[in-house]
């Protein structure tokens, strides 16, 4: 534990930034989890209506840091090509 006020104040934040990094992460995990149940249920109407929120959850994700930008557009792409192929 440390010392330093500072380093204590440090500890505190780095908790709660980190709680809320993981609470960000987890709602997109559950939305991406939420649109492959769609597909995978082969419900077009539904899936079609989850994409745009589930991409707009990643981006969100990604103007706060929480994933990288090429993974964003990795998990877009993948989620498309799902999308496309339940559609066709």
């Amino acid at each position: 534990m440390p010392n330093i006020k500072s380093a204590k104040k440090r500890v505190l934040v780095t908790e709660k930034k980190t709680a809320e990094n993981k609470a960000v992460k987890s709602a997109l995990k559950t939305q991406i989890k939420k649109f492959l149940a769609a597909v995978n249920a082969g419900d077009k109407e539904l899936a079609t209506k989850l994409y745009p929120e589930t991409v707009s959850a990643i981006d969100s994700a990604v103007t706060k840091g929480i994933i990288h930008k090429n993974n964003a557009s990795n998990k877009k792409a993948k989620l498309a090509k799902k999308l496309s192929g339940l559609v066709a």
